[in-house]
């Protein structure tokens, strides 16, 4: 039954297919899942109508690091405090139908929010997994959503209030991390010999050393200096081949139902590993598709992405024809 959607990127809701995959067959769960913290359209994981909801207000206008608005902590209404719930049970409609797919032993990375992972981990708990650690990504820079009080304060007409309150800012500090769970499926005998059956449960150390030191739970990885960028929570290719250095072998099978700008593809393939991933957003599967030109990869690549990928290419080059014509 993987062999429908091995190696290749189906452009479908996890939810539809993930049930179809084979049981005990995968070997690592990689996803930079929603976070649910209403980012943009596609991460907004509830039912909740809230007319402000992805609004802007005047401190947002002209930024890029924070365009849209979600709902404060403290909340509205009743319906803007069930949006953890919600967006909890979403997780766990998924991750029920991950928990039968993965090999026991096998580990899961589910990148999160520092506001709604304690829901990712209670879905993936409630599924079966067991949490065995959270590491922190160190990111390369961070943007500082906290406003300076005197400027409000000025607006506002209260002079006498500005002294007291001279470089106080409103908001959070810089978020320079983000939380990646570590989970594992559960196994039945000694770690040593479920490593030995089921070739998952072991990390990789000696290959995944910074700079000659054993790796920890603090993740400080950039992104290169041409690496493409086409979604605004894309992570750095780095940080995905490490994860997957660090947990699996050659030709090991890793599962990604929220593949995105198609990190967690690209990766694989380069790695030597194999994978399934599926996406919704028909925009972000194209470019993805793109991002996986690969001349030689290791494993074959499904025809679908040979297919698409000589679409790209054979527009490419009309489009070249073109501006080359109409320069004449």
């Amino acid at each position: 039954m993987n062999k429908e959607y091995l190696n290749k990127i189906t452009n479908a809701d996890c939810l539809e297919h993930l049930k179809k995959l084979e049981k005990e067959t995968i070997d690592l769960f990689l996803s930079d899942i929603p976070y649910g913290i209403c980012l943009d359209d596609w991460d907004v994981l509830h039912n909740n109508t809230n007319s402000a909801l992805l609004g802007t207000s005047p401190a947002q206008n002209g930024k890029s690091g924070f365009k849209r608005r979600g709902k404060p902590i403290n909340g509205w209404s009743s319906a803007d405090r069930n949006i953890g719930k919600e967006y909890e049970q979403w997780c766990y409609n998924w991750a029920s139908l991950v928990f039968p797919t993965m090999k026991q032993g096998a580990s899961a990375f589910v990148f999160g929010a520092r506001r709604t992972l304690h829901r990712v981990i209670n879905a993936f708990e409630n599924s079966g997994f067991l949490l065995k650690d959270v590491l922190a990504w160190k990111k390369p820079s961070a943007h500082h959503r906290a406003q300076r009080l005197n400027n409000v304060l000025e607006n506002r007409g209260l002079k006498k209030e500005l002294k007291e309150w001279e470089g106080w800012r409103l908001g959070n500090l810089a978020p320079i991390y983000e939380p990646i769970a570590w989970f594992f499926k559960p196994y039945k005998i000694t770690i040593t010999d479920n490593i030995l059956k089921n070739k998952v449960g072991a990390i990789n150390v000696e290959e995944c050393k910074i700079n000659g030191a054993s790796p920890t739970n603090l993740l400080e990885f950039g992104y290169a200096k041409n690496e493409i960028r086409i979604h605004e929570a894309q992570k750095p290719l780095a940080l995905v081949e490490f994860l997957i250095k660090l947990t699996t072998k050659e030709n090991q099978i890793i599962l990604d139902p929220f593949m995105g700008s198609g990190t967690t593809a690209v990766a694989v393939v380069k790695l030597g590993r194999q994978f399934i991933g599926f996406e919704t957003n028909l925009d972000y599967y194209e470019k993805s598709l793109e991002r996986l030109k690969i001349k030689e990869p290791k494993y074959k690549v499904s025809e679908d992405l040979i297919q698409a990928q000589l679409f790209f290419e054979k527009a490419a080059q009309y489009k070249k024809r073109n501006n080359q014509e109409s320069r004449i």
